[in-house]
C-alpha cells in the first residue's frame, strides 16, 4: 500500500511566499522540524504548480539516475533566461542540452585547468597586495574582485587591459543589481519584466545587460574576422568547437554560454571563498591544521599539488556543505507514474531537490550545524548526498574549475597573509538573487605577512 504524502506547511500562502523570498534558510529550517522533512509540498512559491521539495538521499539517487521517469526540462528554468538567454545550458533540454554540455566540458576540465592555475594565484596575490596593513576589508568584496578578474580572463582572454576593465565594470554593475531585493523582484514576477524606463528595476537591468552584450558580441565579431589559433580562452575554444555533426556554435549560442559561465563563475565563487575565510578564521583548530598542511609545500606552489591536499579539499567541501550557495537544485518533472520511497507520484509532479535540507540531515552529517571538515576525510559522500554542485544531468558543468579556483585562492592567501575576523560571531546569510551570500560581506583585517612554520604540526586528524 502506497504511503500518502504529508500536505506540508499550513501557513497562509502569502506568508509562505514572503518567508521563502526574504529568508529561505529560516523557511526551510522550520520545515525541517516537521514530520515532512524528507518530502514536503508547500503552497506555490512563485514556481508555477506547487512543487514537492525532496531531501532524502535515496530519493535523490533515484531521481538523478532514472532519467526515464524523471526529467530535467530546461523550460522549468525560465527564471534564468533574462540573464543568460535561451541557449544557455540550464535552459536547454534533451539533445540540445547534451550537445552544448559536450562542447563546454573540455575547456573546464582536465589538462585545460593547468593553464589557469598561475592566473588564479596571481590575481589572488595582487588583490591582497593592494590592501593596507591593519585595514578592515570585506572578504566578499575582495573575493568578488578576484573571481571577476579570473573568470573574465579565462572566458575572454582580452589582451587590451582597457577593454578588460570596461567589461569588468559592466559585469560588476550587472552583479550589483542583486544588492537590494527591489532591484530584482521581477525575477520572481515575470509580469514586471517590462521596460518602463531606466529608473525602473527591469529597465535598469535591461540597459546594464545590453552593455555587457555589446562587448561580448564585439569580441565574437573580432575573433571571427581575425582567427588566432594560439588563443586558449574559452571564447576562442567555443568558436573552434564542433559537435558530433561537425556544426559550430552560433554567435547567440556562444553569447548565452559565456553569460551562463560568467554569472555562475562570479557570484557563486566569490561567496564560496568568502565563507571559507570566515569558517577557517572562526575555527582556530581548523586554521592551524590547514596552515600546517600548506606549510608542507615548503614554498612549492605547484597548482597540481595544491589541489590534491586532503585537508584543504575537506575544508572546501565542508564550506559548501554547511552553506550551499544554491540551496535548491534544478527542478525535475515526473514523466510517468513512479514510486519514490513508497510514495506514488503521478505524471506532471514538479520536484525540487533541496541541497540545504540534505546537508542538514543528522543521519547523513552528524552534528550538521558544526563546521567539521574531518567528516570528508572519514568517509566518501556520493553526489546524491553532497550537493555542492548539483546532481545528475544538471550537475554544474564548471564544478571542477570552481573547486580548483577555490583551493588555489585560499592556499595563496593563507600561505602569505595573517588575517583575522573583525567580529567573532555566528555568520548570517541572506538571499542575493538566486544565491545565498553572507550578511555584511565578512569583515576581516589584514594583520601582516606570514612565514612558514619551522616545525609544522600534523595536519591529519
Amino acid at each position: 500500500m502506497m504511503k500518502t504524502l504529508p500536505d506540508g506547511p499550513k501557513t497562509p500562502k502569502l506568508l509562505q511566499q514572503l518567508h521563502w523570498l526574504v529568508d529561505p534558510m529560516s523557511y526551510l529550517e522550520g520545515v525541517a522540524q516537521k514530520p515532512y522533512r524528507d518530502f514536503f509540498k508547500p503552497e506555490p512559491l512563485g514556481l508555477g504548480p506547487s512543487p514537492l521539495f525532496i531531501s532524502h538521499p535515496k530519493a535523490l539517487q533515484q531521481i538523478f539516475t532514472d532519467t526515464k521517469s524523471f526529467t530535467a526540462p530546461g523550460d522549468l528554468n525560465q527564471i534564468f533566461r533574462p540573464f543568460i538567454g535561451d541557449y544557455a545550458l540550464v535552459c536547454l533540454s534533451g539533445k540540445s542540452h547534451r550537445r552544448q554540455r559536450q562542447l563546454l566540458t573540455p575547456p573546464l576540465h582536465g589538462d585545460r585547468m593547468a593553464v589557469y592555475g598561475e592566473l588564479i594565484c596571481n590575481h589572488a596575490s595582487s588583490a591582497f597586495e593592494q590592501l593596507k596593513m591593519s585595514q578592515t576589508f570585506l572578504a566578499h568584496t575582495t573575493m568578488q574582485e578576484i573571481a571577476q578578474k579570473v573568470i573574465l580572463k579565462v572566458l575572454f582572454g582580452i589582451r587590451q587591459e582597457e577593454q578588460t576593465e570596461r567589461l569588468r565594470k559592466c559585469v560588476k554593475n550587472l552583479s550589483d543589481i542583486f544588492n537590494h531585493p527591489l532591484n530584482y523582484i521581477w525575477m520572481f514576477f515575470p509580469v514586471l519584466q517590462r521596460d518602463l524606463g531606466p529608473l525602473t528595476s527591469w529597465g535598469h537591468f535591461y540597459r546594464e545587460r545590453e552593455k555587457v552584450d555589446e562587448i561580448i558580441y564585439g569580441e565574437i565579431r573580432e575573433r571571427r574576422s581575425s582567427p588566432d589559433d594560439s588563443r586558449t580562452d574559452i571564447l576562442s575554444l567555443l568558436m573552434a568547437a564542433r559537435d558530433e555533426e561537425g556544426q559550430p556554435m552560433s554567435d547567440v549560442e556562444i553569447r548565452d554560454q559565456l553569460m551562463n559561465l560568467l554569472i555562475a563563475g562570479n557570484e557563486t565563487s566569490a561567496t564560496g571563498m568568502s565563507l571559507a575565510l570566515y569558517w577557517i578564521h572562526n575555527m582556530p583548530e581548523v586554521r592551524e591544521k590547514l596552515l600546517a598542511e600548506l606549510d608542507t609545500l615548503e614554498g612549492n606552489f605547484d597548482p597540481a599539488t595544491i589541489v590534491k591536499l586532503p585537508y584543504l579539499s575537506a575544508v572546501c567541501n565542508e564550506v559548501l556543505r554547511i552553506n550551499p550557495i544554491a540551496i535548491t537544485l534544478m527542478p525535475r518533472l515526473v514523466q510517468e507514474e513512479v514510486e519514490l520511497l513508497g510514495y506514488s507520484l503521478p505524471p506532471g509532479t514538479l520536484l525540487i531537490p533541496c541541497a540545504y535540507l540534505t546537508h542538514q540531515r543528522e543521519d547523513l552529517y552528524p552534528e550538521p550545524k558544526k563546521f567539521k571538515p574531518e567528516r570528508f576525510l572519514e568517509r566518501k559522500y556520493y553526489n546524491y548526498e553532497f550537493l555542492g554542485f548539483g546532481g545528475g544531468s544538471r550537475r554544474c558543468v564548471g564544478n571542477a574549475f570552481a573547486m580548483y579556483e577555490m583551493k588555489l585562492v585560499l592556499a595563496t592567501i593563507l600561505s602569505k597573509y595573517k588575517l583575522e575576523l573583525v567580529e567573532q560571531k555566528p555568520i548570517k546569510l541572506q538571499r542575493r538573487g538566486l544565491n545565498i551570500t553572507p550578511v555584511g560581506g565578512v569583515k576581516m583585517v589584514l594583520k601582516g605577512q606570514r612565514s612558514r612554520q619551522e616545525t609544522p604540526v600534523a595536519a591529519t586528524v
